[in-house]
């Protein structure tokens, strides 16, 4: 079965981008996917705009308990994530680890294990 794809372009990731983005992105889970690829290949040069855009959609996707994988980074964007200290975006959780970030935790009043 083949993910869905949200195909990022520079007006994504330009300034005030992010909101439109996270909306397309919370649309294709609604819609039912479980996962979706995001393809930033066709954003150009990269920016702040494009580590803002990418990390809110990291965001959304763990918000809504849902998967997102990145593809077409470029060496530029790579570089800019890892200097902005968010180059695990990139990275994708091994098979039965929790997505980076994303902790377990004990709520008051849950049974102990």
């Amino acid at each position: 079965m083949t993910k869905p794809t949200l195909a990022l372009t520079g007006p994504d990731v330009a300034a005030g981008g992010a909101p439109a983005a996270c909306l397309r992105l919370a649309e294709l889970y609604a819609a039912g996917a479980a996962a979706v690829v995001c393809d930033l290949g066709g954003i150009g040069p990269p920016g702040l705009g494009a580590v803002d855009t990418l990390a809110r959609l990291r965001l959304t996707a763990r918000r809504l308990g849902c998967s997102l994988t990145v593809t077409g980074a470029g060496p530029e964007l790579r570089a800019l994530l890892a200097f902005a200290g968010l180059g695990e975006l990139l990275r994708e959780p091994e098979q039965g680890e929790p997505p980076v970030g994303v902790e377990e935790g004990v709520e008051p009043g849950d049974p102990a294990p």
